[in-house]
């Protein structure tokens, strides 16, 4: 039977029951379903309709975008807590990129109509979806910034400390999620031999462990700090 919980017992002043995010975000119902994905499963490709949006539970979900010549970038990594497929809200029609699991992933998909339905009638909910969306462009801005004025070292410093998630909410992740040094190449505008440089100096710094799994240490923000 699905599970239908996402208003909370409690009642507010005026007696009304509590839109509960987690239990709507972590339950089934109508327009909500599971969708779970084996690592380098395609969730769904660039030029796909564009129908849902997606809450990544478990696992973690790589965005792509191929050109008119076939040259593939990342654009971005995702992880538990991270929407997507959001495109579909603004009307887009297709989706424009490629969202590949790169490790065992439950997302939770959301037919379109039943975000929007949501997002007009529980605040609560669309406040942290706004939120979620302002700091989703603030990143982006952060990244072309990047991109235009940091070394290779310190974007692959500041790329490593996202991916572990430093500085959102929760505990940063001690160990990432299987992200090759070619995905870390495409992300950063970068080389595979200049990311694998830069991730011995880590290493020998004692910034990052890497034997197959990437265990990231805070003092790498040193790196990103340093003029």
């Amino acid at each position: 039977m699905p599970v239908k919980p996402h208003r909370s017992p409690k009642n507010t002043k005026s007696g009304s029951a509590v839109f509960d995010v987690k239990s709507f975000l972590d339950s089934t119902g109508l327009g909500r379903k599971v969708g779970k994905f084996r690592g380098k499963e395609i969730v769904f490709a660039q030029g796909n309709p564009a129908t849902n949006v997606m809450y990544i539970q478990e696992g973690g979900v790589k965005l792509t975008v191929v050109n008119e010549t076939g040259k593939e970038a990342v654009v971005a990594i995702l992880g538990p807590g991270d929407f997507f497929g959001e495109g579909c809200l603004a009307g887009q029609s297709i989706c424009m990129a490629t969202a590949t699991a790169i490790a065992p992933t439950t997302v939770r998909v959301i037919e379109k109509n039943e975000m929007l339905r949501v997002l007009h009638s529980e605040h609560e909910f669309s406040d942290r979806f706004i939120s979620y969306m302002l700091a989703r462009n603030i990143r982006v801005e952060e990244d072309l910034i990047d991109q235009l004025f940091n070394s290779s070292e310190k974007r692959l410093a500041r790329t490593l400390l996202l991916l572990a998630r430093f500085g959102a909410p929760g505990q940063p992740q001690k160990v990432l999620l299987k992200v090759s040094q070619e995905m870390l190449a495409e992300m950063i505008g970068s080389t595979r031999p200049r990311v694998n440089f830069f991730m011995n100096k880590f290493r020998k710094l004692g910034f990052i462990k890497y034997n197959g799994e990437i265990h990231v240490n805070h003092s790498l923000l040193s790196v990103v700090l340093h003029d």
